[in-house]
Order: structure tokens, then C-alpha cells, then sequence
């Protein structure tokens, strides 16, 4: 089969796989990034990366697994955007939170060093965290919003939500400690 085979045969897969799984993608980055603009934008920016290398992705067995990584390697980049402009100043309930998981790790919170290089493990480990717990970090977090607005559009009680935070924070911990004392 000759290259332009190949790379045609490529984009049709990456054709089908936004076609057959657009939802779910954008689903997952919704969920992730916050908001349905930056989940959209995160999806887009995974299919063009895909589009963009053509020649790598005709060796890709699984797509739709291959566009999961590069929609959570987006993911990652704007978790890192937002970190950026909040040490630039912009402190929301997302720092105080961040600073409230480092600070269970046993560092010091504010130790910019620290929070640099724990960034990748804390996305990783909010990665795993189960879909309950994310979902009330990644409200916090990454959206700013209160228990109250949690609350009043999930309609789970606030004390559901701050035991489900608590839970979260602590295995996010743990998570990090881990990756701390690793050789």
C-alpha cells in the first residue's frame, strides 16, 4: 500500500471515529474541562492533532482510544493554562482547593517548585479519581462554582457534595504522596 494510501485511509478512520463517537468525546471533555466551549475546543484541537499526522495515525490500531489520549492531553494543557493564570493572579476557589490538597500531602502549599512538578501527577490522579468525586473537584476547581450551585443543579444535598469533596481531596492526597515517594 503505497503513503497516500495510507494517509487517506487514515483520515476516513479519523472521519468515522468523530463521526460514530462525537458525543462521547465531547462528553468526556465536558465533563473535564467545565464548560461545553472548552470541551468542544479540547475535542477539535485532539481531532486536528490526529488530522495533522496522518502517517503516525495509520499505525494506530484503536482511534477512538488514541483520540481519548489526545483529548486528555489537551485536557492536561488547559488545566495547566488555568494553573497559569492563577499564578498570575487570578485566585479563585480552584487555588484554594489546590492549595488544600498540597497541604494534605504534608509540603509546603506555598512552594511554587512544589506545585509545579506536582501538576502532572494531580491531573493524573483527578484522572482516576471515581466519577462522583471528579465531578464535585472538577466543579470547584476548574469552574469556580460553589457547593450552593453544585447543589442547585445536580440536586444533591451541599453535605453530599462536602463529603464527596472530602473524600476526593484526601485520595488526591494519597495519590501524591505516593507519586512523592516514588525512587
Amino acid at each position: 500500500m503505497n503513503n497516500e494510501t495510507r494517509r487517506e485511509g487514515a483520515r476516513r478512520r479519523i472521519e468515522t471515529s468523530y463521526r460514530s463517537n462525537r458525543a462521547g468525546f465531547l462528553r468526556r471533555a465536558g465533563r473535564a474541562a467545565g464548560g461545553v466551549v472548552d470541551a468542544e475546543d479540547v475535542v477539535q484541537d485532539a481531532f486536528l492533532a490526529a488530522l495533522n499526522n496522518l502517517d503516525a495515525f495509520a499505525q494506530v490500531s484503536d482511534p477512538v482510544s488514541w483520540i481519548y489520549a489526545a483529548i486528555r492531553n489537551r485536557l492536561i494543557d488547559l488545566w495547566r493554562r488555568d494553573k497559569t493564570r492563577r499564578t498570575v493572579g487570578q485566585v479563585d476557589v480552584g487555588e484554594e482547593t489546590l492549595r488544600e490538597i498540597v497541604s494534605a500531602t504534608g509540603l509546603d502549599p506555598e512552594d511554587g517548585v512544589v506545585q509545579e512538578e506536582l501538576s502532572d501527577a494531580l491531573a493524573e490522579a483527578i484522572e482516576a479519581l471515581p466519577e462522583r468525586q471528579r465531578a464535585v473537584i472538577v466543579a470547584q476547581v476548574f469552574d469556580g462554582r460553589t457547593f450552593r450551585e453544585i447543589s442547585e443543579r445536580t440536586g444533591l444535598p451541599i453535605e453530599t457534595l462536602s463529603a464527596r469533596k472530602r473524600a476526593a481531596v484526601g485520595a488526591l492526597a494519597r495519590a501524591l504522596r505516593g507519586w512523592i515517594e516514588e525512587p
